[in-house]
């Protein structure tokens, strides 16, 4: 097993990555801030899910593979593109509501727990078809795994714990913060038309990023 040491101190890496900006962290800020902080915690409770997918991937040697798989890694990579431009039209076209003064505590109740599912199922595609996360884990992950300390397969696993961890706190707190601050805007229906809008823009320049991303 991983030493108190090196644990604490991939955690303190995690952390620091998490605060970095990324498709992650934005898609999580853009998502609370346009559909409340709900959504915007079942994004990141997906987003999670999908780094316990990139982690098992890596322990079991899946994400070599796909490292080593130029097809693997394009397709993933359209997917993912494909994914992101569907989210641009669908905020694009997002029909503003006329919630009035309603206080923001109000707007986040509004969501049906169908939705909040549909949308942890979002985060999920959007971290699972991103071919860099995937390579990123099994170029950070290993490099904190010591074979005179155990299996480093379930070293791995519990790296990727960790890992998870550190995105829950950080990416849970911007998606309260921008969920709060999103909930005021959305008392105005030109400035919920412009955050959909910039949303819908945000999510296209996701797209066209990870579709020229090279391995």
């Amino acid at each position: 097993m991983p030493t108190v040491e090196t644990l604490a101190a991939f955690f303190g890496l995690s952390v620091l990555l998490g605060l970095s900006p990324g498709p992650d962290n934005i898609f999580v800020l853009m998502q609370s801030a346009q559909r409340g902080w709900r959504v915007g915690l079942a994004v990141v409770l997906g987003l999670c899910m999908g780094i316990m997918v990139h982690t098992a991937a890596v322990a079991l040697g899946l994400a070599a593979l796909v490292a080593a798989s130029p097809t693997a890694f394009l397709a993933l990579k359209l997917v993912g593109a494909a994914y992101l431009l569907y989210l641009a039209w669908g905020a694009w076209r997002a029909p503003v509501s006329a919630s009035g003064g309603a206080p923001p505590a109000a707007l986040a109740r509004k969501l049906p727990a169908g939705e909040l599912l549909r949308m942890v199922g979002r985060g999920v595609v959007m971290n699972v078809t991103n071919p860099k996360v995937l390579i990123f884990f099994l170029a950070l992950l290993p490099q904190f795994a010591h074979p005179e300390r155990g299996s480093v397969a379930v070293q791995i696993v519990l790296l990727g714990g960790v890992f998870m961890l550190a995105t829950l706190l950080v990416f849970g707190s911007i998606a309260l913060f921008s969920g709060w601050f999103g909930a005021l805007l959305q008392r105005s229906a030109r400035a919920q038309r412009l955050l959909n809008r910039t949303a819908s823009l945000v999510f296209v320049a996701l797209a066209v990023r990870l579709a020229t991303a090279q391995r």
